[in-house]
């Protein structure tokens, strides 16, 4: 992503994974506050690490001070494998968490992902939130969710949506049928296609004037 940016591997179930690691500019915050993993769009449609959402979100994460950190799912770029529908790119999310986690114990966990990579963090968030609560991430940011597209798990009430109004690859009304039994809120980006042409500059604007505040309770 820049001339920071860390490559490494590490090992997958069914080969080395490619992944890229950057840190926050300790010239603006003294350690990191967080550590956030980004998921990317499908590897079958062109989706890398290195997909324009994906950096959007990583320097997102940046801005507020976390750690972020990409992988290419299998198959992809250095990565080994072939794609496996979501199931094996969870599995191998969850151990680059594991990896990340012998580094930086500690750190609340935030999740990103865009498109395919949406799918792929919700099913992550279920399963720490089932086999390690205190595991989970405190939050997700979901950029183009694949509602529809594939079965998006419900999501926390502080998920923070943004979709493209003119989106054609996930029609907004997708995901506004997979939000609403939900309550959850969906920040509509006027004139968006799904990759954001540009458009870019509004994810982290919304991200990272959402981050700090806390959702609206339901009312009674």
């Amino acid at each position: 992503m820049n001339a920071h940016t860390q490559n490494f591997m590490i090992a997958g179930a069914v080969g080395q994974l490619e992944c890229a690691l950057d840190l926050p500019d300790p010239e603006t915050f003294a350690a990191p506050v967080g550590l956030a993993l980004v998921a990317h769009p499908h590897p079958l449609f062109g989706g890398t690490m290195d997909n324009k959402v994906a950096q959007t979100l990583a320097r997102t994460f940046l801005a507020l001070g976390y750690i972020a950190v990409r992988m290419n799912f299998r198959g992809v770029g250095k990565s080994e494998g072939v794609h496996d529908h979501g199931a094996g790119e969870t599995d191998d999310m969850a151990l680059l968490l594991k990896h990340m986690r012998t580094q930086y114990p500690d750190l609340p966990l935030a999740l990103g992902g865009f498109s395919f990579g949406t799918f792929v963090q919700a099913q992550l968030q279920q399963r720490l939130q089932k086999d390690d609560p205190a595991g989970a991430a405190e939050r997700l940011v979901l950029v183009g969710t694949a509602a529809g597209k594939w079965p998006m798990p419900t999501a926390p009430a502080n998920t923070i949506l943004i979709h493209g109004e003119q989106d054609d690859t996930i029609p907004l009304s997708a995901v506004l049928d997979w939000a609403r039994p939900q309550e959850l809120p969906v920040v509509v980006i006027p004139g968006s296609d799904h990759f954001f042409h540009r458009k870019l500059q509004h994810i982290k604007n919304v991200v990272v004037e959402t981050w700090h505040r806390r959702p609206a309770q339901p009312q009674a």
